[in-house]
C-alpha cells in the first residue's frame, strides 16, 4: 500500500479553534472542517490499518463504521461532569478484542491532539476484580511480564501510563520482583509524538511499528484475562 498522509496542519488548526470556541453554534458551523479534517482521515486510518492489525492478532479489529466502531465519539459525556464544553478537543481511537463485551479486554489506542499525539495499548482503569486477578497473574508468571515489557527496546520507546498505590497492594509480597508494576493501577504503556508525524504518509507505518512493538504485553494481559491473542 502506498504511504499516505490522512491529518493535515488544519486538522490541529481545527482543534486549537475548538478548544477556544467550544460551544454547540460554533461546532455545527464549522462540522464539515471537523468531517474534512478530522473525521474522515480517521476513518481512513482505522480502514487502512485493518489488515496490519488482524496479521499482528485475528483477534482484534480495527472498525471504520463512523458510529459504533473504533472512533470514539467527539461529543462529551458532561452529564456528570463539572466541566459541561460539549466537545472533546482531541479525537482518539480504540482497537478492541472481539469478545471486550464479554470479558474485560485490553486494546490498542492512538490519539491525535494538539501537543498530546500518542500512541500506546493496554488495560486502563481495569475494575477491582479485574485489576486484582492481573496482579495474581503477575506475581505467579513474572518471567513472560520481563520479557514483554523490560528489555531495553521497549524501555527506549515506551513508558507506563497511570497512578500506582504507594504501598504494596494488600496480599502481595513486598519483595516480589515485580512489586512496581505490581502496585500499578493500570496496564497500560505507550509513546508520544509530534504534529508533523501525525500529518506524515509515515504515521500508519509508525502506528503499526509500535502496536507490534507492544502486541507481547497485550498478548500477556490476554492470557491473564484467559483471552486468545
Amino acid at each position: 500500500m502506498p504511504k499516505k498522509a490522512y491529518f493535515t496542519p488544519a486538522t490541529f488548526r481545527f482543534f486549537n479553534a475548538l478548544a477556544r470556541h467550544n460551544n454547540r453554534e460554533w461546532f455545527h458551523e464549522h462540522k464539515d472542517d471537523y468531517e474534512r479534517h478530522v473525521r474522515e482521515p480517521f476513518i481512513a486510518l482505522i480502514g487502512d490499518l485493518a489488515a496490519p492489525l488482524h496479521a499482528i492478532s485475528p483477534h482484534f479489529r480495527a472498525d471504520p463504521r463512523k458510529v459504533g466502531g473504533s472512533l470514539y465519539r467527539i461529543h462529551r459525556d458532561t452529564r456528570f461532569a463539572n466541566d459541561k464544553q460539549p466537545y472533546k478537543n482531541w479525537q482518539g481511537s480504540r482497537f478492541f478484542h472481539e469478545r471486550r463485551h464479554e470479558i474485560p479486554a485490553p486494546g490498542f489506542y492512538l490519539h491525535i491532539q494538539p501537543g498530546e499525539c500518542f500512541v500506546g495499548a493496554g488495560m486502563w482503569h481495569p475494575e477491582p476484580p479485574v485489576l486484582k486477578k492481573l496482579r495474581e497473574f503477575l506475581a505467579d508468571n513474572p518471567g513472560a511480564w520481563k520479557r514483554a515489557t523490560q528489555t531495553k527496546a521497549f524501555r527506549e520507546r515506551f513508558s507506563f501510563w497511570g497512578e500506582s498505590l504507594s504501598r504494596p497492594p494488600r496480599g502481595f509480597d513486598a519483595n516480589h520482583e515485580l512489586i512496581e508494576d505490581l502496585k500499578r493501577k493500570n496496564f497500560a504503556a505507550g509513546r508520544d509524538f509530534d504534529e508533523a508525524m501525525a500529518c506524515s504518509p509515515d504515521l500508519l507505518p509508525f502506528v503499526v511499528d509500535h502496536f507490534k512493538r507492544l502486541a507481547p504485553m497485550v498478548d500477556y494481559l490476554c492470557a491473564a484475562q484467559e483471552l486468545e491473542f
